[in-house]
């Protein structure tokens, strides 16, 4: 579950701002990576087993600063941070006091995050728009009605298939960011929901450095 939680929180670091509603997802998503800079919010994130009978619910805020940084407070039911600082991913659990720090180039690579960032938009990923039920669900064929309060949802399919996930889906209602779906390689399936968005927040650079605390752990990967 740690992981898909790192996974979800990095992959959502450039999706927090609203914008003007677009005739579909693939161009608001192009709108997204083209024009965010800054935002803040909170969000609930619900992790799934691949059978879909278990699943862990985690809450937190989150703070972003283009390019690459960003900071995602989980506070319930455990406190974890996990934060960007532009050269380095560095993820403190405080129950363990344990840190473990990434070079952000390892720690993106051809994941969510960097579809997002919008480097590798075209040359990652294959893009299309996908229909979804009122419900948020994606499906195939959704009735007006769904089609009147349902989200729009763009899919974004990895070119190279050796990655952590087999797709990641972004919804939009009424051209605001609303959800991030993120399957992984094993089936297992983490969404974000996001609320209370500040589009043009004041955030200090402070809030996207990290000093390991002291007698922490601190864990190296490559």
């Amino acid at each position: 579950m740690t992981r898909m939680l790192t996974i979800g929180a990095v992959a959502a670091a450039s999706l927090m701002l609203s914008q003007p509603a677009r005739a579909d997802a693939v161009a608001a998503l192009r709108a997204f990576v083209k024009d965010v800079d800054a935002g803040r919010g909170s969000f609930v994130q619900t992790v799934t087993s691949p059978d879909g009978k278990k699943s862990r619910q985690s809450r937190g805020t989150l703070e972003f600063q283009r390019p690459n940084r960003f900071r995602f407070s989980y506070t319930a039911p455990t406190e974890q941070l996990i934060v960007g600082d532009g050269k380095q991913v560095w993820l403190y659990d405080t129950d363990l006091n344990q840190v473990t720090v990434r070079p952000m180039s390892q720690a993106l690579g051809a994941t969510p995050a960097a579809l997002l960032a919008g480097a590798s938009l075209d040359k990652d990923f294959t893009l299309k728009n996908v229909a979804a039920s009122s419900s948020g669900a994606a499906t195939a064929t959704p009735t007006p009605q769904q089609a009147t309060n349902s989200m729009e949802w763009v899919e974004a399919l990895p070119r190279h298939k050796e990655g952590q996930f087999q797709s990641v889906r972004v919804g939009f209602r009424g051209g605001q960011l609303t959800a991030l779906e993120i399957l992984d390689a094993f089936g297992q399936r983490s969404r974000l929901d996001f609320t209370q968005f500040d589009s043009k927040p004041t955030l200090a650079a402070g809030r996207f450095q990290f000093t390991p605390p002291a007698g922490a752990d601190v864990l190296n990967q490559p």
